[in-house]
């Protein structure tokens, strides 16, 4: 077991390093995204499937609340916590539709669309990744693979950040990470370091 645990723990370290070394300037190019979206009043809509959906209700609690500082709250939105739009969607058209239906009521054209997607291959989100680009959205979409393309999901977004990768494990693992890192980014571009400051 203690062979089990140091071999996770260096590959997941692996894909990180491996993550940060290739994507660094699509991180920055997302970020002033995100800063923009924000500034000009649109929101962040969030959504996945399964552990994708909680990174999407994780990242959406960060930006509303708070990260690591103290300040007003920044309009995001998971699109995977209403059970009973969800639930509607999906008995009376397909679970497909789950997210699109979503973005369709509530995107507009000056918000950001950000699909998560460990495969890229994720149907619901990539219908709502097209849909959202119809709108006039910028899409955005978290991925992982060796193809590095991110997949059908990533094919769709104008910003993929897509951890080469074919562990899932892994690959979840350092989209936490760049979540976490996405939201210091925009809070520290539109706040600053000042807990005070109210921009």
């Amino acid at each position: 077991m203690q062979q089990v645990i140091l071999t996770s723990l260096k590959n997941s370290i692996l894909a990180q390093e491996s993550f940060a070394q290739t994507q660094g300037e699509v991180i920055i190019a997302l970020v002033q995204q995100m800063v923009m979206t924000i500034r000009r009043g649109g929101k962040i809509l969030l959504f996945g499937n399964g552990g994708s959906a909680a990174d999407a209700q994780h990242m959406a609690a960060e930006f509303v609340n708070r990260f690591l500082i103290n300040r007003r709250p920044m309009a995001a939105l998971a699109l995977t916590t209403d059970s009973s739009v969800l639930t509607s969607i999906a008995n009376d058209f397909s679970f497909d539709e789950i997210f699109v239906k979503q973005v369709q009521a509530l995107g507009k054209p000056e918000d950001l669309a950000l699909g998560i997607s460990t495969s890229g291959g994720s149907v619901n989100v990539l219908k709502a990744m097209e849909v959202a680009r119809e709108i006039g959205m910028v899409t955005a979409a978290l991925t992982g693979g060796l193809a590095g393309d991110g997949g059908a999901v990533g094919r769709a977004a104008d910003f993929v950040l897509n951890v080469p990768s074919d562990k899932t494990p892994h690959i979840q693992e350092t989209h936490l990470w760049v979540e976490h890192l996405l939201c210091e980014l925009v809070e520290k571009e539109i706040f600053g370091d000042d807990a005070r400051k109210d921009a």
